[in-house]
């Protein structure tokens, strides 16, 4: 069978270029990924898609969990022709994502080093695609992000159903966060309430109550995350935005941070949980970032295709990004080993 996935439309012309880099390998690492013979850009009526041949065994489960993809925003039956009548048709399919949060949740918030939200939620994506979580419904899950900042991956965790913990030194960037969320929330009348709990010695935290889902939000050191967040379940998935050529607290540039804080959120995530986390790889190599993560806490980094085709840029200051992907080393979840082997020859898509 044939499918046109459309690149999701983005504000600006370089997040569109982002897009369109990422779409290929969010499709290969989803659950579709492994029934996909080939893809291709193609442009119908001015707007861009992928052109996807799938072999027909595809269950029409794995493309209707398509629809929290973030890097395109709808699926279409492909059909040259029909009939004596000549195409292209495309045939809408219908998605079963329905999001738990407002979608705008993750995007209304602005502040300073806010990362693109697609591009976060594409994060959550691949590291959800790549554990032992894979077939779990996000409504199962638990996403932490130990360098919260502003709270984009946890507003997109959130979204996507899953409960969402943050950890950030910066106490204004928290009690800041948690102002927007009170404000939001009342606005568009979502059921919300907030406990603010203080911890001896190490910080304080605040727990948001939306429902069935939580937020957890504290303020503190992340190599000392575990601390932090004693007494809270461990999380299924690890997805953060290192800082760019900003120091995290005195004296810390980002390898210092990192050798750090690994062996501690390795210690945290649960067994098949995976770590994702992007990085401005502009003057910190690829090879350099891998031997770090794997010489400081037992994870071991994908480095397979298509990880590791996922550098791309993002701006004047930032001119090369990438994203390391890695599970605990004693305990290799198959899944995205697998999926990656069986899609090997779309490496050059």
């Amino acid at each position: 069978m044939n499918l046109l996935a459309q690149i999701a439309p983005q504000r600006s012309t370089q997040y569109s270029a982002l897009a369109t880099a990422l779409a290929p390998h969010e499709l290969q690492l989803s659950p579709l990924g492994q029934y996909i013979i080939s893809s291709e850009p193609v442009q119908l009526g001015g707007q861009a898609y992928l052109k996807l041949a799938v072999r027909d065994e595809a269950e029409r489960a794995h493309i209707q969990d398509l629809g929290a993809l973030a890097m395109t925003s709808a699926l279409f039956d492909f059909y040259e022709q029909i009939g004596d009548q000549v195409g292209p048709f495309l045939k809408p399919i219908e998605l079963g994502y329905v999001p738990a949060m407002p979608p705008d949740l993750m995007m209304t918030r602005r502040y300073r080093g806010k990362t693109n939200e697609l591009f976060t939620l594409f994060m959550c994506n691949v590291a959800r695609f790549s554990s032992a979580f894979a077939d779990q419904p996000w409504n199962t899950l638990r996403v932490l992000d130990p360098l919260a900042g502003g709270g984009t991956t946890l507003f997109a965790a959130l979204m996507l159903g899953a409960d969402a913990v943050g950890v950030e030194l910066n106490e204004t960037d928290v009690e800041s966060t948690v102002a927007f969320i009170k404000q939001y929330t009342r606005e568009q009348h979502v059921p919300c309430q907030v406990r603010e709990e203080k911890l001896k010695k190490v910080g304080k935290r605040w727990h948001c109550a939306f429902g069935a889902q939580q937020l957890i939000l504290t303020k503190g050191d992340t190599a000392r995350a575990d601390e932090l967040l004693i007494a809270i379940k461990r999380p299924n998935l690890i997805v953060t935005d290192l800082p760019y050529g900003i120091q995290h607290s005195p004296g810390d540039d980002l390898q210092t941070l990192l050798k750090k804080a690994l062996p501690t959120w390795a210690g945290m995530l649960l067994a098949g949980g995976v770590m994702t986390f992007a990085w401005e790889s502009t003057r910190f190599p690829r090879e350099d970032m891998i031997a770090l993560v794997e010489s400081s806490a037992p994870f071991k980094v994908l480095n397979i295709a298509p990880y590791n085709q996922l550098t791309h840029r993002v701006d004047r200051v930032i001119k090369q990004r990438d994203v390391i992907v890695a599970q605990k080393s004693e305990v290799r979840s198959q899944i995205s080993d697998t999926r990656a082997a069986a899609n090997a020859n779309l490496s050059d898509i």
